[in-house]
């Protein structure tokens, strides 16, 4: 497996995966707004093969990084893939000397905030009617050396 940036020609695949993963699915021309015009916006998508197995997005903020999104195909889920992304968005939030990584996650979503706390992330509040369905969002912050 490997990881690169995303570049345009995987829009089309991250918008389709987005569909299939998320209740409130980020559009393609929200990505496509992500690459070309937000200079605080990092993408990246892991690969197996050739194949876009899933992707991360962050947003470098100052002395915090924010993961935007991670998704991970139906296919390759439990077999690492988003462990890999995780350990790649740590090394590179502590190249660039960054105090914390913070996220916000649906409470709800069992599997993705055991990833999280596997990773050291803690729950320090609840985001009330976060999402477009009324569902409330944990927001999860893991303090860095910086």
């Amino acid at each position: 497996m490997s990881i690169r940036l995303m570049v345009q020609k995987d829009l089309m695949r991250i918008a389709q995966l987005e569909k299939e993963l998320f209740r409130s699915p980020w559009s393609m021309a929200d990505f496509q707004y992500e690459l070309e015009n937000n200079p605080f916006g990092k993408y990246y998508v892991i690969e197996e093969k050739n194949v876009i197995a899933g992707y991360v997005g962050l947003w470098l903020l100052g002395d915090q990084c924010q993961i935007t999104t991670i998704g991970i195909d139906k296919l390759y889920q439990g077999k690492g893939y988003a462990s890999e992304l995780m350990t790649f968005v740590l090394k590179e939030c502590e190249k660039l000397n960054y105090q914390n990584i913070n996220l916000e996650v649906r409470v709800s979503n069992y599997k993705a905030i055991a990833l999280y706390e596997k990773f050291g992330f803690k729950n320090v509040a609840v985001r009330k009617d976060y999402y477009a369905d009324h569902e409330d969002a944990y927001l999860m912050i893991k303090e860095l050396e910086g």
